[in-house]
C-alpha cells in the first residue's frame, strides 16, 4: 500500500527530515543562501526562497535529503537521543 501525505505516520517522519535538516543547518551556521551556494558547488540548482519552502513543508526526497547532508559537508546524522 502506497504511503499517503495525509497519513500520521508520514506526517511524523516528514517533521523529523526538516528537524534533522534544520537542526544542521542551526548547528554549522548555514543560512539557506549558503546552503543554495554550497549545493550549486555540487550541481543542485535552489534558490534560498525555494530552499526556504522545501525545508519548511518538509515533503522533500530522501535525494534532497542526502545533497543537502552532502553539501553541509555532514558525514554523519544521529536520529534520536536514545
Amino acid at each position: 500500500m502506497a504511503t499517503r501525505k495525509s497519513d500520521p505516520v508520514t506526517q511524523e517522519y516528514e517533521t523529523l527530515a526538516k528537524n534533522l535538516l534544520k537542526g544542521e543547518l542551526k548547528r554549522r551556521g548555514v543560512t539557506y543562501a549558503q546552503l543554495a551556494e554550497k549545493l550549486g558547488e555540487i550541481g543542485v540548482q535552489e534558490n534560498e526562497r525555494n530552499l526556504n519552502n522545501k525545508i519548511s513543508r518538509g515533503g522533500f526526497s530522501a535525494a534532497f535529503l542526502l545533497q543537502c547532508l552532502s553539501a553541509l559537508g555532514c558525514s554523519s546524522l544521529r536520529l534520536s537521543d536514545s
